[in-house]
């Protein structure tokens, strides 16, 4: 039997980030928290997740600082679903221009982010 996919979740909101984990859990992922950019850089650095579900807007360093930092690495950039609340059209341009996978906007139902992960993964968590 192939790996679990690991998902890296980096959002400072803790309802959202157990609710996320629980889903995704749920459809076989492995799951990995982060509560804030520097320890979302470094978990992925070290990690190498799959994918990373990460927020715009969080403390000690931005979503767009982490794509910045992971987009310079060797292999570049883990695949990235970004969510935010923010409504600004050049944040999602400039997220867009740093290579995220998909953007979605809080509060957002969870079966678009599901089909999100399930559309950049391929399509089931043990595939």
């Amino acid at each position: 039997m192939p790996p679990l996919k690991t998902i890296l979740l980096v959002d400072d909101d803790n309802e959202i980030v157990e609710t996320m984990r629980t889903l995704l859990e749920d459809r076989g992922y492995r799951i990995m928290v982060a509560r804030d950019g520097n320890s979302g850089l470094t978990i992925a650095e070290r990690e190498n997740p799959d994918l990373l579900i990460l927020d715009m807007m969080m403390p000690k360093k931005s979503g767009f600082l982490v794509l910045e930092k992971l987009k310079t690495r060797p292999g570049g950039l883990i695949p990235t679903i970004m969510i935010t609340g923010n409504e600004g059209s050049r944040h999602r341009a400039y997220a867009e221009m740093l290579g995220v996978k998909d953007y979605i906007r809080k509060p957002f139902a969870m079966e678009k982010l599901l089909r999100s992960v399930d559309q950049i993964l391929g399509g089931g968590a043990t595939e």
